[in-house]
């Protein structure tokens, strides 16, 4: 199970990874935050200090069309808030 989904860059999160060297990450539902912990250490070679998780309901949405009107939703996700301990970083760049 991939836990970490991709990651959030923004330029909100740009200035909190930083400023207070927080990073973002949308990732799987059903992960738990001892499972995104784990997931970030493993794959960023980091230390974790903390972690935080929202819920988004997905958002109804509507269009009008030849056809008449179309209604659906956007998907349902998670978001992970990281602070790292220290002085380690994640360069999301490096790979560009």
């Amino acid at each position: 199970m991939g836990i970490i989904i991709k990651p959030i860059v923004t330029e909100k999160m740009t200035v909190q990874g930083e400023k207070l060297n927080r990073y973002g990450f949308i990732v799987d539902r059903r992960a738990n935050k001892i499972e995104i912990k784990a997931a970030v250490e493993q794959m960023y070679n980091v230390t974790v200090a903390d972690v935080n998780t929202l819920n988004y309901h997905g958002k109804k949405k509507s269009r009008y069309t030849k056809a008449g009107m179309l209604r659906g939703r956007e998907n349902h996700y998670k978001k992970a808030y990281v602070t790292l301990a220290g002085e380690d970083r994640i360069d999301f760049y490096s790979n560009i």
